[in-house]
């Protein structure tokens, strides 16, 4: 394997996510949202691209999550920016279950 190959690592069991929200999980020196959405399980980067707020603490209406600092929206399935001040999308990772494991690819 080379340094440049990504591979898929473990980030929270599916029984350890807050049904139809954003649980917040440390991942090495990664703090990632983990959002058990409408139409499946999508993970980004925790801190909101315009204020740096903790998005796990925004409200999420189980496809957008709102910044609890100044509510800017993204779409967690995509990271896009869907209201302002958020103009920067978020960094989000490809994601699966695997044996019951939410797993994202690095």
């Amino acid at each position: 394997m080379t340094s440049r190959e990504k591979t898929w690592t473990d980030v929270i069991a599916v029984s350890a996510l807050e049904p139809g929200d954003a649980t917040p999980v440390i991942l090495g020196a990664r703090e990632l949202a983990v959002f058990d959405a409408a139409d499946g399980i999508f993970v980004s980067l925790a801190r909101c691209t315009h204020g740096a707020a903790n998005l796990c603490d925004g409200h999420f209406d189980g496809t957008h999550i709102e910044c609890p600092l100044h509510q800017g929206l993204f779409d967690v399935r995509t990271g896009a920016p869907k209201a302002a001040p958020a103009r920067i999308p978020l960094r989000m990772f490809e994601s699966r279950v695997m044996n019951g494991i939410v797993q994202i690819l690095i």
